[in-house]
């Protein structure tokens, strides 16, 4: 990992690397099933990017979470 490569992306980013709308990432993380999901307080949600690239390489089954 290059040092300044962020560990999370915003739910927004995560939705636009999946290729899904915005506010389905946002229904999936609510429902647990979008994976490596953080919740920072009450409203601050973040993806982790080694999660999201593990799913995208098919090495995450939603299911398992």
């Amino acid at each position: 990992m290059i040092d300044n490569e962020r560990l999370t992306l915003t739910v927004k980013e995560a939705a636009a690397r999946l290729g899904i709308s915005k506010n389905l990432a946002y229904e999936l993380a609510k429902r647990g099933e979008l994976p490596g999901v953080i919740k920072l307080g009450e409203k601050r949600i973040m993806v982790s990017r080694v999660q999201l690239e593990h799913l995208l390489q098919g090495r995450v089954d939603v299911n398992d979470q």
